[in-house]
């Protein structure tokens, strides 16, 4: 299976098929709005502002499997965004990323950067960066700033 051949449900419970992002450089983050790392939600938001003229993306997969970080609804948790963070990327349907209910998406990402420590997501606010053609081509720890990953980012949409 590809990255494009995947589907996902936004945070309104609508199926979106992945393929809806070819041609485009991604950054897929698990998200929680009462981590330490919520605060990246300003960052990432800057990214998309700086970056969604020119073919970026951010898709934001809130999960609350890491200290039951995110308890709320999508509606509550994308108001939350909005309201603290102005977040105008597209937030998706909460999530599991490990274990038994995962994410199909999720299976796929690790299959391909397993990461440090095995191939399970560790905590909140992974980053997975996809380029136009679907690949992945870093995943990035939870204490990676959105900052320090954007010149990954420029580099992709310049390629």
């Amino acid at each position: 299976m590809a990255f494009y051949d995947l589907t996902v449900k936004d945070a309104k419970d609508n199926k979106v098929n992945l393929s809806e992002y070819k041609g485009k450089v991604l950054l897929i983050v698990n998200t929680a709005t009462g981590c330490g790392f919520t605060p990246q939600y300003s960052g990432l938001q800057d990214l998309y502002e700086k970056h969604k003229d020119s073919g970026f993306e951010i898709l934001d997969f809130p999960c609350n499997q890491f200290g039951n970080q995110a308890p709320g609804t999508n509606e509550e948790i994308g108001n939350f965004c909005t309201g603290r963070f102005g977040i105008t990327f597209r937030q998706f349907d909460k999530i599991d990323v490990n274990g038994e209910h995962e994410s199909p998406l999720y299976t796929w990402l690790k299959s391909q950067k397993g990461g440090f420590g095995g191939a399970n997501i560790k905590w909140n606010f992974t980053k997975f960066l996809v380029n136009q053609e679907g690949e992945v081509v870093a995943r990035y720890a939870p204490v990676k700033t959105p900052a320090a990953i954007e010149k990954d980012i420029t580099k992709l949409l310049h390629e």
